[in-house]
């Protein structure tokens, strides 16, 4: 055995500082597997290391476990995230529950224009015609339910007024985009939008002579046939809204993981790297019940996650396309930070590295885990470390 400079024995590796061996017998393999909920640190001897909860940080009672001499790493100290890998679904942005916006006709007459699949329609804009009159698409979160002309007041009057306005056909200052009064200046401009269109110049709105819709939209799906009747109160076409967003379907297990505003990297088709964040969780978990009830097994239950994109230009033209999603739930801008399969379980519980001195002595050192990062297999320890000091990575 090697001496050093005071003729003492030097520790083998393995040894605690007192001498003793970490285990008898023959020595034991260790294999370090990340997932993105567990961590599972495999004994040759049999035994196995559970570190659950990479979000929650709190390790479970672990075997002891040796340490074989190897490769070392470089505590460090700087920034670290936590994140959660999962796959998504590119697409147009619909209702809050994922599902299209419905265009529902209250016109009279035969189908002589229809609008393609595809097409995206702004607000102010056709949509289609009925008989020889062209129904545009107005914004309003509630669709109209009556005609509207001079006298009249109410909340479907105030949405007429705001798109009015917001098209232009109105200042501010001459109409109040908020009024709920059909006034002069409504008139005014409501028959500047219907010559600009060319409908019939009236001043007034026949319930059917437009189609309230959220916003601008993209047809989806064209429900009805040319030359056929158009029927008050039958769907024209399904639409999404134009804005782009990805679906994830995220296991219930994570939902307290994930909270709205946290950034994510969106891997696109074609490897590019696009920017986003989490717009909205939904309440309601898929259980897959059907799945189950018809002998297909069972599977997690799931939470929608939808998430907007930074950049929606990066997504071109992309529907129903799969993605890779990383969704940064947790971070901290200093933090020790070793690689995971440096971490060793011990008897009594909780975890270890084993950091190599300077003169190669070797210590175990007791830590505690915080983040992890499992993308990059890292993780944040507190304990007798310090930045620069060096930890055994035993190859696997």
């Amino acid at each position: 055995m090697p001496q050093t400079a005071a003729g003492r024995r030097r520790p083998r590796p393995g040894l605690r500082d007192n001498g003793s061996a970490m285990n008898a017998g023959r020595p034991l393999r260790r294999r370090l597997i990340v997932g993105s909920t567990v961590l599972v640190l495999t004994v040759g001897a049999g035994g196995a290391v559970v570190v659950t909860a990479p979000f929650t940080g709190e390790p479970q009672a672990a075997a002891q476990t040796s340490t074989p001499t190897g490769a070392t790493a470089a505590v460090r100290e700087g920034p670290l995230s936590a994140q959660v890998n999962t796959n998504g679904t590119l697409s147009y942005a619909g209702q809050d529950d994922g599902s299209p916006y419905t265009a529902v006709n209250q016109a009279e007459g035969i189908y002589t224009a229809l609008p393609a699949q595809g097409r995206s329609i702004n607000c102010g804009d056709v949509l289609y015609t009925a008989g020889d009159d062209p129904v545009p698409l107005l914004c309003g979160a509630r669709p109209g339910y009556r005609a509207l002309s001079y006298g009249d007041e109410g909340w479907d009057v105030q949405q007429l007024n705001k798109n009015l306005v917001d098209l232009g056909y109105a200042t501010t200052s001459q109409l109040d985009p908020n009024e709920d009064d059909f006034t002069y200046q409504t008139y005014k401009a409501l028959k500047e939008l219907q010559e600009k269109i060319g409908a019939d110049e009236t001043g007034k709105l026949k319930l059917g002579e437009a189609v309230f819709l959220p916003g601008a939209s993209r047809v989806s799906k064209v429900v009805a046939k040319l030359g056929t009747r158009a029927v008050p109160g039958t769907p024209v076409f399904e639409a999404t809204s134009t804005g782009r967003q990805v679906t994830v379907e995220l296991n219930a297990a994570q939902q307290s993981a994930v909270k709205v505003g946290d950034k994510v990297q969106i891997t696109l088709p074609d490897n590019k790297i696009t920017l986003g964040k989490v717009a909205r969780i939904g309440t309601v978990a898929n259980s897959a019940a059907e799945e189950q009830a018809t002998g297909g097994g069972s599977a997690n239950a799931t939470i929608p996650v939808y998430v907007s994109l930074d950049k929606p230009e990066d997504a071109g033209t992309l529907d129903q396309a799969p993605v890779q999603v990383e969704i940064t739930t947790d971070g901290v801008d200093k933090a020790l930070i070793v690689p995971v399969t440096s971490l060793t379980g011990q008897a009594g519980g909780g975890y270890a590295v084993e950091r190599v001195d300077a003169q190669g002595a070797h210590r175990i050192v007791p830590v505690k885990l915080g983040l992890f990062d499992n993308a990059k297999g890292l993780v944040q320890v507190t304990g007798e470390l310090k930045a620069g000091d060096r930890v055994v990575v035993p190859s696997t």
